[in-house]
């Protein structure tokens, strides 16, 4: 029909008013319960106004079975008012039928129970104690946004197995299992059978353990049993949005964090979990078969919303998978509300912005167009109507002035919908197995096929596996994905796209990883990555070393933001506190998690770093200038968690600061430097000294251990007053004190060399003030020249004999004319000029001080700026060296220009004239 015919045939429909008139459903109820209907309270139904229409209806004499069916029908009526004529939102409607369900299933399991007690007493316990009985919502009633005509999907799980206490007279026993089975039974004749008054909601068990084969009620110990041992990979999806519903009297106690400590480590793993990419496929094509199969000789049936591509299931489906794949690592993920968990996939990083909201108005509109369907006939169907007048109809109440328009609608934002999909699941490229996207792939070949395509290095390399035991016990599934893997390297090899060296660090990389096939679906699923991941191999040794430690920083490969960000201390603390905020609303925010957390975050945004790094896109001196971002913000959160968790703290925030020296205090740090830090209070509580000492002990403890996940930093605290024989942490007092040469225990000169790079790099700003004055007071302090300067000699010539260098070699460090010469001066030259050169007091880093001292006329014309030259190039030279794990030592006759150029630096300051 041509749109002219359709707007002209709409215009001359005449629709009710209200327009909730038209639904079939609505006219039933004002038919069947007219006098009844103000008895539900004005707007929206919540928890409290349904339960007060409940207990009057019981008063009317209506017994609770249909007092709740009347209370559905009730609810039903307002609801498709309030959304098709007062435009009620998605989530006010949701939240009425979630809330509905929750009070119905917990009168109908208190009063099943109540009666079954009578019987046969209550169930215990081994050692008599009350067992309590959980009604888990599954599904959209988990996730607290059921539709108007939904089935509810339930697991009934009770604590413990047992006896019940039977009655006074010692009958009547039974087990928990048989007592439990029977309060099942009670509970769907309450709310499941259709009576006069229809039912309350449909039952559906399907997703219980082993199915319609399996009980009715579980234990949570079989339960446990069941997932560890038999749990699929879409019942981890299911899981995903479980909830326990029902009795509100049990979800208020602590017995319920059992239910949750079994079902978390079966829904989300501890490592990137891309393997179920395939099974989410699979579970996808069964659902796009049934849905055929339904259709097939009703075309009009092939209009699913739900179902059909680019519906309802494809956006749960998004979500679902990017959950699952993240959330063991990343827990802010974990939520239940599908709109809910596209905002923090955005936030994450996961999804553009752009997209999340267009999946989200997508989603909103598809649910309401649901809501629709069902509000005609309150029928569980999700297929669009084929009368004229209802299309037009549900085009109305949702804004549109005709069906075209709304049909329109409809089909934009379904094929948004199916495009995103395809992205994430259906692209055949990167499938490894059967179908993708209804395309089935080629099958993929023989090892040893794959092998005659590799060059020699890489072959033999690869040969070598065959031998390995985790190779041997690796799955059907996963040599497949390993030898596709091997056949896409060979292809790139072949084109030139990656080079050999490349490929035989992949090897070694994936060796020690073969048995966690999740990382093979990684690369497997994202072939973005895997290029990425040959580059960066290639470029330099020292990345494969890193993320064979941390092999899950390859997931951040997959962002295309990674080039081109830098580090944001602020968004990483506050992402950081998000991630804890999730533990705790779990209960799962135990140390153990904690330090994992946080070491998970700091090796992924190391990563981050390196890759920009090896790739050209930052600097030398910006790869220090990050990590030492990325430390200070590691000891600031640290900090603030150790504190919250310091049992015997005496004030809410801490009066505590930390002072960072050596490459820490120049923003000089490099990859796996040591942290030089002076802990240090100023708090006058005669508790102090103690409770700071408990502190630090813990922090070191926290910053330093060892978990699966690795460690953060090693701590050197050498630099405090007194060294490794003075307190682990000082007041601040005492510390300014010592460097100012007041009392009989004073710092030495190779102290306040040090001071010269130290900076305040945590506490309150009050603190800070306080630290740099008593720093400007010991470099401006009036000295000797000559005496300072025979001082730093014999130092710098101390280090140099610790640091032996063979003839013929140039250590860029240690070696006369090396780096450390350069640092040396600058301590010298600060140290001796700065109370006249004001200039010079900043903590600005060697290059920046050595070039104002030679505008101050302190350093020949030329001089500074050539010794700043070369220090920034011997950097560079250390740093690759670093990174392809060299020797920093190089043949003599290399570097000289910069050797040259450091050594009239050091004649300069030391040997003038």
């Amino acid at each position: 029909m041509a749109q002219t015919d359709i707007t002209t045939q709409s215009a001359s429909m005449q629709l009710p008013s209200p327009l909730a008139e038209h639904s079939r459903f609505f006219q039933r109820l004002h038919r069947r319960y007219a006098d009844l209907m103000d008895m539900q309270p004005a707007g929206a139904p919540v928890h409290a106004t349904m339960r007060s229409t409940l207990e009057a209806l019981q008063a009317k004499g209506y017994d609770l079975g249909a007092s709740l069916r009347i209370l559905r029908q009730l609810v039903m009526e307002r609801l498709i008012f309030l959304d098709c004529d007062e435009h009620a939102t998605l989530a006010a409607v949701t939240r009425s039928v979630t809330e509905l369900a929750e009070l119905a299933l917990d009168a109908a399991s208190t009063a099943a129970r109540a009666e079954l007690d009578l019987v046969h007493g209550a169930p215990q316990g081994a050692d008599g104690q009350p067992v309590q009985f959980w009604v888990i919502g599954m599904g959209k009633l988990g996730a607290r946004e059921l539709n108007v005509s939904s089935d509810i999907d339930l697991i009934y799980v009770y604590e413990q197995d047992g006896d019940t206490a039977g009655r006074l007279d010692g009958r009547g026993k039974l087990s928990n299992h048989e007592y439990f089975l029977r309060a099942v039974k009670r509970i769907y004749q309450l709310i499941g059978d259709t009576t006069e008054h229809g039912f309350v909601f449909r039952v559906d068990l399907m997703l219980r353990p082993n199915g319609n084969s399996g009980p009715a009620a579980i234990s949570l110990s079989a339960l446990e049993d069941y997932l560890q041992t038999h749990g699929r990979e879409w019942e981890r999806f299911a899981w995903m949005k479980s909830r326990i519903v029902a009795p509100l009297a049990d979800i208020a106690t602590p017995n319920v964090q059992a239910l949750r400590g079994v079902v978390l480590p079966f829904v989300f793993r501890r490592y990137l979990d891309y393997a179920v990419f395939d099974s989410l496929r699979s579970l996808h094509r069964q659902i796009r078969e049934h849905a055929s199969k339904r259709s097939a000789g009703h075309p009009e049936r092939a209009n699913d919303v739900k179902l059909s591509r680019g519906g309802i299931r494809e956006i749960e489906f998004i979500v679902q998978l990017l959950q699952v794949v993240r959330g063991g690592q990343f827990p802010e993920l974990r939520c239940r509300p599908t709109l809910e968990a596209l905002g923090r996939l955005a936030r994450a990083g996961l999804m553009a912005d752009a997209t999340a909201q267009a999946l989200a108005n997508a989603y909103t509109f598809l649910r309401q167009v649901e809501h629709r369907i069902q509000y005609l006939d309150d029928q569980q169907t999700h297929v669009l109507p084929t009368r004229d007048d209802d299309l037009l109809w549900m085009a109305k109440t949702l804004g549109y002035d005709n069906e075209c328009a709304f049909l329109h609608q409809l089909d934009a934002h379904r094929e948004l919908v199916a495009e995103e999909f395809d992205k994430l699941l259906g692209d055949t490229k990167s499938c490894s197995s059967g179908q993708c996207g209804g395309t089935k792939t080629p099958a993929a070949p023989e090892l040893d096929a794959v092998l005659a395509q590799l060059p020699g290095s890489v072959r033999e390399r690869i040969e070598q596996w065959q031998r390995n035991p985790r190779y041997a016990y690796l799955s059907d599934g996963g040599k497949t994905r390993l030898v596709m893997l091997l056949q896409r390297t060979a292809q790139w090899l072949a084109q030139g796209q990656v080079s050999e060296i490349a490929a035989v660090r992949l090897a070694d990389w994936m060796e020690p990883l073969l048995r966690r096939e999740s990382y093979l679906a990684l690369l497997q699923e994202r072939p973005a990555v895997h290029e990425k991941l040959m580059h960066l191999l290639g470029a330099a040794k020292w990345p494969a070393r890193y993320m064979l430690q941390h092999p899950g920083v390859i997931d951040e490969l997959a962002s295309d933001a990674l080039m081109h960000e830098r580090f944001h201390p602020a968004e990483f603390e506050t992402e950081l506190e998000r991630r804890r905020a999730a533990l705790q609303s779990t209960g799962e925010d135990d140390d153990e998690n904690l330090l994992n957390l946080l070491r998970r975050a700091h090796h992924a945004e190391t990563f981050r770093t390196l890759a920009r790094d090896v790739e050209g896109h930052i600097t030398v001196e910006q790869v220090a200038d990050d990590l030492s971002a990325l430390a200070d913000a590691v000891l600031r959160i640290t900090t603030q968690w150790c504190w919250q968790r310091l049992k015997n703290r005496h004030r809410d925030e801490p009066l505590f600061g930390i002072i960072g020296y050596g490459k820490l205090g120049g923003k000089e740090l490099g990859y796996g430097s040591d942290l030089d830090i002076v802990f240090v209070f100023d708090d006058a509580d005669d508790r102090a000294p103690e409770v700071y000492s408990a502190f630090v002990r813990k922090l070191i403890s926290w910053l330093t251990v060892k978990t699966g996940e690795g460690d953060l930093f090693e701590i050197d605290t050498a630099l405090r007053p007194n060294g490794n024989s003075g307190l682990l942490v000082t007041s601040f007092d005492s510390y300014a004190n010592y460097q100012q040469q007041r009392g009989s225990n004073t710092a030495w000169t190779w102290e306040h060399q040090a001071m010269t790079r130290a900076r305040f790099v945590l506490g309150s700003n009050a603190l800070g003030a306080r630290f740099d004055t008593v720093r400007e007071a010991v470099i401006t302090a009036p000295r000797d020249g000559n005496a300072l300067r025979d001082e730093i000699v014999t130092m710098r010539e101390r280090v140099r004999g610790a640091h032996t260098v063979p003839a013929g070699l140039f250590d860029v460090k240690h070696s006369a004319g090396g780096m450390m010469d350069v640092e040396f001066a600058v301590q010298y030259l600060v140290l001796l000029h700065a109370q006249a050169h004001r200039e010079l007091i900043p903590n600005l880093g060697n290059i920046a001080l050595v070039q104002r001292a030679e505008a101050a006329g302190l350093v020949p014309a030329g001089v500074g700026q050539a010794a700043a030259n070369a220090y920034r190039a011997l950097r560079r030279v250390q740093h690759v060296a670093r990174l392809n794990e060299a020797p920093t030592q190089v043949p003599s006759n290399e570097l000289q220009q910069e050797q040259q150029a450091v050594l009239a630096l050091w004649k300069a300051v030391f040997n003038p004239g």
